[in-house]
């Protein structure tokens, strides 16, 4: 339905939580390089991150290969600066939502690719820094989700 791109992430409990929403919502998860940990089974399975059997998952060596397999997909970029709140978005099937990486958010060349209308922010209290990276990506993906019906959702809602 989505695609949710993690633009460098450090994290991997963080991306070990956005592989199960990823695996839960039927987004695929996008992962540039380079990456802030090892994608070795060992240290998958340490980290969380054995949701991987139930995601797609794709590994690019940069942005550009990952640009180029989301083909003509709409950027969104998620982050503190953004030019409106993701909940103005109209967000469609096959839309890709960025997100930097957790120390530094996304560069000035990434930003620069994605129309100023569609740099959203997640509203927060003033003087506060940021939300953990997975609680952004969980609230942006289940808003685009919720405007698209929750298509291929189960009949009945599980916890």
């Amino acid at each position: 339905m989505f695609h949710v791109v993690l633009f460098q992430p450090q994290i991997p409990p963080n991306t070990g939580n956005v592989i199960r929403l990823c695996a839960n919502t039927g987004a695929t998860l996008h992962l540039v390089r380079p990456l802030g940990f090892e994608l070795t089974r060992k240290a998958v399975r340490r980290a969380g991150l054995d949701y991987e059997e139930l995601a797609e998952v794709r590994v690019h060596q940069g942005l550009a290969a990952c640009l180029g397999a989301l083909g003509a997909a709409r950027l969104f970029s998620v982050e503190t600066g953004g030019a409106r709140p993701y909940s103005e978005a109209a967000f469609g099937a096959g839309d890709a939502l960025v997100f930097g990486p957790e120390t530094r958010g996304l560069p000035a060349r990434v930003l620069s690719l994605v129309p100023r209308e569609r740099q959203l922010a997640i509203p927060m209290r003033a003087h506060n820094r940021s939300l953990n990276l997975s609680n952004a990506v969980a609230l942006v993906v289940y808003e685009a989700w919720r405007q698209n019906g929750f298509a291929g959702a189960g009949a009945s809602a599980g916890g």
